[in-house]
């Protein structure tokens, strides 16, 4: 296609702020679905985890035609914890559409990936999103944006950006937020405004080919695809091309299948030139950032500079009573393979084998990164355990230094005071607050480790209501210790099965994670103490049975339901010397096996 008509652009934004949505509307937009035509919804994410969550979690391509143009659209993460894909997709694209909600204006990670973006060098467009909410806030929201973009010294034609309004959902969109909304009408408007401002790709297309691989995709066929845009020379079906590598090495390649990209399908393509955005197969261990060049004539890309990892657990064979009952790869040789395949796709993902024990150090961006990668993992069927998350400190000048977090929530007023004290108690630090309409938006400054498990407690104290969101603030100073629970353990006594009625006479004890008729091990986890320390108990003590028959009728057995624990309460709830036993099944709680049980 000639280069000229080709327009390359990220899409950007907060998570929940409707990128995704977007993205379905424009291919719909497009004509390129019949009418009758069944697409799902949210055809971008593809992954189950992914629609179970409603976010984005791997980057995706895709691409439409708009009049004679081809728009081709990357689809990115909004949370932090993948802002390694972030940083690697923007260099796909020549310009970006900054989604912003009209109610809740820039948050947390739209600072991360608009400081990405100006980072790039990359023009801003924007898009002012669900400008049909009752609370929406249009002007405020522009003059918010404006206000970031000069708080990141962006340049000054980059603060004189074009805005378009609209509601993704409804598929309408607007050039002033006082006009009526008409569904299904304006999204024109989006495709204009990426031609106009969003500037072709530039490259020599008789240069030699240097295509960089920013993302990895998978066929069940093909293998490994590596994922990349054209920035100079011509890339043809069975060319003999060479792979430099992160190491600096170089390796011969035949590409033996080029896919382009239609709406969010891959379309196989006898060639492709300067600017496009394709998926190519021939190379079995391609990885992220190796420069796909000219063998004759080898220039390999810049490699790919990724933020350093902030949270680190240990992935250890599972040792339990239960061990090997549900999961089919169950060894730490199983682990290791396991873990070195998905770091091959996902390079902001360390992992190296402990120097003591069995297992591996895994360390990712944060909770969420590395608690998906446990999802993916129990899905496939892998069994094992993981630790308590941990900070990866820094020494520097001889002081040790932690990561710290800028949190934001936004709260009902009444909830604000027990907001406020308990992130004292993890020495966070606010540095704002603002109160609008009975809703309290306040900023601190906290220690990533004070933020570890903390989303559970801060649901409790705000009803469900609360929002909060977080980004990577800078390097501080030790901020001593965090009590990271206040409540001991409920600890079983000996390998049992639970009965109603011992459950029934404990409970006054604490909050239960189980509920009757469940197999129990000795040293599991079943529930929370209302004390300060641990303490075992039988959870399947029964009633004594004699031969006298009783005055008056036996009292019902109430249960109190137990309390649900996903997979990240559960990994936010563990002590040290605890683990998350993780099997496709189920996830139990327990003690490690070299702590004592009395009781």
């Amino acid at each position: 296609m000639d280069q000229s008509k080709i327009r390359n652009v990220a899409i950007i934004a907060h998570v929940d702020h409707g990128k995704t949505t977007l993205v379905d509307k424009l291919f719909h937009q497009s004509g390129m679905f019949r009418d009758n035509q069944q697409v799902a919804e949210r055809m971008m994410d593809s992954m189950d985890l992914e629609r179970e969550r409603g976010i984005t979690i791997a980057a995706k391509n895709g691409s439409y035609i708009y009049k004679d143009y081809k728009i081709n659209i990357i689809d990115t993460p909004g949370h932090a914890d993948f802002g390694g894909q972030v940083e690697r997709v923007l260099r796909m694209a020549d310009g970006v559409v900054l989604l912003v909600d009209a109610q809740e204006g820039p948050m947390p990670q739209t600072f991360f990936v608009v400081k990405k973006a100006l980072a790039a060098n990359l023009p801003i467009l924007v898009l002012i999103n669900k400008i049909d909410k009752e609370a929406a806030r249009c002007e405020w929201a522009v003059d918010e944006v404006f206000d970031l973009l000069v708080r990141l010294e962006a340049p000054d034609s980059t603060l004189d950006f074009p805005v378009v309004y609209g509601s993704a959902k409804q598929a309408c969109m607007v050039a002033d937020y006082k006009e009526p909304l008409v569904p299904g009408q304006g999204m024109d408007l989006i495709s204009e405004m990426i031609i106009k401002h969003v500037p072709p790709p530039s490259g020599d297309p008789k240069a030699p080919l240097q295509l960089q691989i920013n993302t990895i995709d998978y066929s069940l066929y093909l293998g490994r695809l590596g994922i990349g845009r054209l920035m100079n020379g011509t890339l043809r079906l069975n060319d003999n091309i060479a792979v430099a590598r992160r190491d600096g090495s170089i390796k011969p390649v035949r590409i033996s299948k080029i896919f382009a990209f239609a709406g969010s399908e891959k379309v196989p393509v006898e060639s492709a030139g300067t600017g496009d955005i394709v998926a190519i197969a021939g190379m079995d261990d391609v990885t992220v950032g190796v420069t796909f060049t000219d063998p004759d004539n080898p220039k390999p890309l810049p490699l790919i500079e990724i933020d350093p990892p902030t949270i680190s657990m240990h992935f250890i064979p599972n040792d339990s009573p239960f061990a090997g009952q549900d999961g089919k790869f169950v060894t730490s040789r199983h682990i290791e393979e396991r873990l070195n395949r998905e770091t091959l796709a996902d390079v902001a993902l360390h992992t190296e084998p402990l120097t003591e024990g069995v297992g591996f150090r895994v360390s990712g961006r944060g909770e969420l990164h590395l608690s998906i990668l446990i999802e993916k993992m129990r899905r496939e069927g892998y069994e094992f355990q993981v630790t308590r998350p941990h900070v990866i400190m820094r020494q520097e000048g001889g002081k040790t230094l932690e990561p710290y977090e800028a949190l934001t929530v936004d709260v009902d007023e009444k909830y604000q005071g027990a907001v406020i004290e308990k992130l004292g108690r993890l020495k966070g630090v606010m540095s704002d607050m603002k109160v609008h309409n009975g809703m309290s938006r306040m900023i601190f400054k906290v220690p990533t480790r004070g933020l570890l498990g903390y989303r559970s407690q801060f649901m409790t104290d705000t009803r469900g209501m609360g929002v909060m969101n977080y980004v990577f603030a800078e390097w501080g100073p030790h901020a001593g210790e965090i009590q990271n629970r206040q409540n001991g353990v409920l600890l079983v006594k000996e390998n049992c099965v639970s009965v109603a009625y011992a459950l029934f006479n404990l409970q006054e004890r604490g909050t239960f994670f189980i509920g009757a008729g469940e197999p129990l091990y000795v040293g599991q986890i079943i529930g929370e103490n209302s004390r300060g320390e641990d303490m075992v108990v039988n959870p399947a003590k029964g009633k004594k049975l004699t031969n006298m028959r009783a005055s008056g009728t036996d009292e019902a057995v109430i249960l109190t339901p137990p309390r649900q624990m996903s997979l990240e309460d559960c990994i936010a709830y563990i002590n040290d010397d605890e683990l998350v036993e993780i099997t496709p099944k189920v996830i139990r709680l327990r003690k490690q096996s070299n702590v004592r049980i009395k009781g």
